[in-house]
């Protein structure tokens, strides 16, 4: 064990007991309270799983976990026991990962735009490995951090099936200047990175993705460069409704490395994972806060309008800011009703508010769901990508404290933590030792109404 995590930064949740089974407890205890604040609900068996999932599918491939993505400390704990590296954003994301006792050489600063002061931090605490795209960035770190070993960042330009909203990188025709711009200023340019993101995980694009690396490194060793590391990004999935399971993509990107960088070329391949290893993960629960009837205009056959009532939940977290940087629309998996039977149908089109109820509060409009009532309990599912800050203090995406985190995992994936300390089981008997799922499993509870949540098209 490398010492990152123990057994007191979890529930242990033992056989025949799921994590659902927690989540209840936890809404019962809640229930007695005046104050009930919304709370997330972790099963790190989950991650276990996707992480040994991720090794098999792509051996060559070591996981740098992005901590914008999810900066909670358990993730962190968990992914650096299981031997992942981080790729920070900033100097607290940075911080955060050394805090619990990362090593600077399992960190990469990944922004392609970074503060002085923030790669002073860096050049102080050992983080060597940085990306940049342009000059400008490239002297500010030739300034402060002499020892950085760079990544350049390539774009969607150079790269036609990329899709256009990858911004950051530069042209293929820019990196031979930017490169001889780095040996003139003794900087020390190590590979290539990309992100093509979740719509560009594509054979076609992956492979152009790789083949336009190949010409840069080709191009960086002629100026005598050490060019030995390959950065392919993220975008990989994070829920079984993907449109491409993770073996397929990585059918491809394996094919792509190993036609343009073969095993013995001396080139290391790291990927940003994100939203796949946190997603599925996480439950938030939060509870309905206030209640308003409104009037919906219906079209009758007589052609006037007819009113319909529709309660829109008023919940005590704010979700806007996820919604507005583009990501999945929060879905309601079940609800929870304190103290009396689940609602039968006829269920009513809602829409859910954060605390303010303001249009940038918006979390969804035309869900069908049950007649709701003050100290009600929504259950969403999937929410453990971009809903928690690197810092846990009151930020922008809750506009208030962040939620508390209960962080559970089955003996069995604790088991696959200290056994395999992050490698995928090679013999069959270890196969077999992993039969029983890690994941904790999410077995409904008769307190637990699942709902089966309509959106309009467009919503989702």
């Amino acid at each position: 064990m490398n010492g990152y995590l123990n057994e007191s930064n979890f529930q242990m949740v033992e056989e025949g007991f799921t994590t659902r089974d927690l989540l209840e407890n936890l809404l019962g205890e809640l229930c007695q309270e005046s104050d009930q604040q919304a709370f997330f609900v972790a099963d790190l068996g989950d991650i276990v799983k996707k992480h040994l999932r991720f090794l098999k599918a792509l051996p060559r491939v070591k996981p740098y976990f992005p901590v914008k993505c999810n900066g909670s400390e358990g993730v962190i704990r968990l992914l650096a026991e299981l031997g992942a590296g981080f790729a920070c954003a900033n100097k607290a994301e940075i911080s955060r990962v050394q805090g619990i006792g990362v090593p600077a050489d399992r960190i990469f600063y990944s922004s392609p735009c970074k503060q002085v002061a923030h790669i002073r931090y860096a050049a102080a605490h050992g983080v060597r490995l940085m990306a940049f795209d342009n000059e400008v960035e490239l002297s500010k770190v030739a300034r402060s951090h002499p020892r950085a070993r760079m990544m350049l960042g390539i774009s969607a330009d150079s790269i036609p099936s990329a899709h256009p909203s990858m911004t950051f990188g530069t042209t293929l025709k820019s990196c031979r200047h930017l490169l001889e711009t780095a040996k003139e200023q003794a900087v020390e340019v190590v590979g290539i990175s990309f992100h093509l993101g979740s719509r560009g995980l594509e054979p076609q694009a992956l492979a152009q993705a790789v083949a336009a690396a190949q010409l840069v490194f080709d191009t960086g060793t002629e100026l005598g460069h050490h060019m030995h590391l390959l950065d392919i990004g993220g975008g990989f999935p994070g829920t079984e409704d993907a449109r491409a399971p993770l073996e397929e993509i990585a059918a491809g990107i394996n094919s792509a490395v190993d036609l343009y960088f073969p095993e013995g070329s001396g080139v290391d391949v790291v990927a940003r994972p994100g939203r796949y290893y946190v997603a599925s993960a996480f439950t938030l629960a939060v509870s309905v806060t206030a209640l308003e009837e409104m009037p919906v205009e219906q079209p009758g056959s007589d052609g006037r309008g007819d009113s319909r009532r529709c309660p829109p939940g008023l919940l005590g977290l704010k979700f806007g800011g996820r919604l507005t940087l583009g990501h999945p629309h929060p879905s309601v998996c079940s609800v929870f009703f304190p103290q009396r039977p689940c609602p039968e149908q006829p269920w009513h089109s809602s829409s859910l508010r954060g605390p303010w109820g303001q249009v940038e509060d918006r979390i969804a409009d035309g869900l069908e769901l049950p007649q709701l009532h003050v100290g009600d309990w929504l259950l969403f599912g999937n929410m453990g990508a971009y809903t928690i800050p690197t810092t846990p203090a009151s930020s922008l995406l809750t506009g208030g404290p962040q939620p508390q985190v209960t962080y559970a995992m089955s003996r069995m994936a604790w088991k696959a933590v200290q056994l395999f300390q992050g490698k995928p089981p090679q013999t069959e008997e270890d196969r077999e030792s992993l039969c029983t799922p890690l994941s904790c499993g999410w077995e409904m509870a008769e307190t637990l109404c699942v709902a089966p949540v309509f959106a309009p098209a467009g919503i989702i």
